[in-house]
């Protein structure tokens, strides 16, 4: 047990001792085996430390920014937020903080880093004879379910509705309701009303033409005696 305790110790102590001789401490960078003080966020290096002067730091320059403490010569170029992408500006980008985007409408976002949407997909949209059981939202695409028994979705509705009958209404059945379709009635006396005026038109333009028919008979005959 002892042996084990000595051996242990051993490994430690040159480890921790290697770590605090050559390591900088959390809020300095190392530069030509110097460490240097960081600088804040929203800023850059613009001089390195020496032996008589500290680190010089310049703000970040318009549409760039560093976010944590850093030694960095240049801050980060702001993410833009592409429309043709299903994205858009949820925060914009200050010397500090990077752009925040998000999806626009009718979109949902599939990926994220740091609170920011990079990806966005556009919602899913229903077939006729679906109904959307779960409307889409930023973070989740839409749900279609289908329609059942005698009841139809052209696709855009929130539940399924139940076809119309007919007879309760006292009209005549056309067409039967399907899935994705209402059923088509038609009024009866509706249809008798849209047929006469046609059978009063044919039979106008029959006696017309029958008139015109027995007008020119009666001049051929006329023509004939007057000839002999």
């Amino acid at each position: 047990m002892i042996i084990l305790s000595i051996t242990v110790l051993l490994v430690i102590v040159p480890f921790n001792y290697e770590l605090s001789a050559c390591g900088c401490a959390r809020a300095e960078y190392e530069i030509d085996n110097q460490c240097c003080p960081m600088c804040a966020p929203g800023n850059h290096v613009q001089w390195h430390c020496t032996d008589d002067t500290s680190t010089t730091c310049h703000p970040c320059p318009e549409f760039t920014f560093s976010d944590e403490p850093n030694g960095l010569m240049r801050c980060f170029p702001c993410t833009v937020c592409d429309a043709s992408q299903g994205l858009k500006v949820n925060k914009a980008c200050t010397r500090s903080s990077d752009t925040v985007c998000g999806p626009l409408k009718r979109f949902y976002c599939i990926n994220k880093m740091k609170g920011s949407c990079i990806s966005a997909l556009q919602h899913s949209e229903c077939s006729p004879g679906q109904y959307i059981k779960q409307a889409g939202t930023s973070s989740t695409d839409t749900v279609c379910a289908d329609c059942t028994g005698e009841t139809y979705s052209n696709g855009s509705f929130s539940s399924c509705l139940p076809h119309t009958k007919c007879e309760d209404m006292g009209l005549t059945e056309t067409n039967s309701g399907t899935y994705s379709s209402d059923t088509e009635c038609l009024n009866p006396y509706t249809s008798v009303a849209i047929l006469c005026p046609s059978v009063v038109v044919s039979l106008m333009c029959l006696s017309v033409f029958t008139g015109f028919f027995v007008l020119k008979k009666k001049q051929s005959k006329k023509s004939r005696i007057q000839v002999y």
